[in-house]
């Protein structure tokens, strides 16, 4: 960052014109810190779970989506593709109930999330495929023959 030019806190360069001792609305703001409401501004309404990590890489005959989801089961994801978008999502229910004779205890929980990727038009979307192992969810997304990278080979002059 350069340190030509000192910045007030408000991003403005012109000298303010207070008529009064109260601050500016931008400087008021800028004093007001988000980090206050961390759990408020910075999870996923939606969910009860947070977003999960996730990998891309690109391999020469394919796109290899890695996501880290530890703890659910295969039959806990949905995988979609519509309109050249790639979703992934999972529902998690829980319901126990404890039942004593002075007392009945029942907890539940609802968590979810959804990731959804635009996938490229060099993906061959009819030989996707998806493997669920100790805590990885890999989506395997092949490229279509002709985007696939092909070997060097040397060419002569003639």
């Amino acid at each position: 960052m350069s340190n030509l030019a000192t910045l007030p806190k408000n991003g403005n360069l012109a000298k303010p014109n207070r008529v009064s001792n109260f601050p500016s609305f931008s400087t008021w703001f800028d004093d007001f810190s988000l980090n206050d409401f961390p759990a408020l501004f910075s999870s996923n309404f939606n969910t009860g779970m947070s977003l999960p990590k996730v990998n891309i890489k690109e391999v020469a005959d394919a796109f290899v989506v890695e996501m880290a989801v530890p703890g659910l089961k295969k039959s806990d994801f949905n995988i979609n593709l519509e309109n050249n978008a790639l979703s992934i999502s999972a529902e998690l229910r829980e319901n126990n109930e404890e039942k004593n004779d002075d007392y009945t205890r029942k907890e539940f929980g609802y968590s979810s999330f959804k990731r959804t990727f635009t996938l490229p038009e060099t993906v061959n979307d009819s030989k996707i495929n998806a493997t669920y192992n100790e805590g990885i969810l890999t989506v395997h997304l092949p490229k279509k023959e002709e985007a696939k990278q092909k070997p060097p080979r040397a060419i002569k002059i003639s």
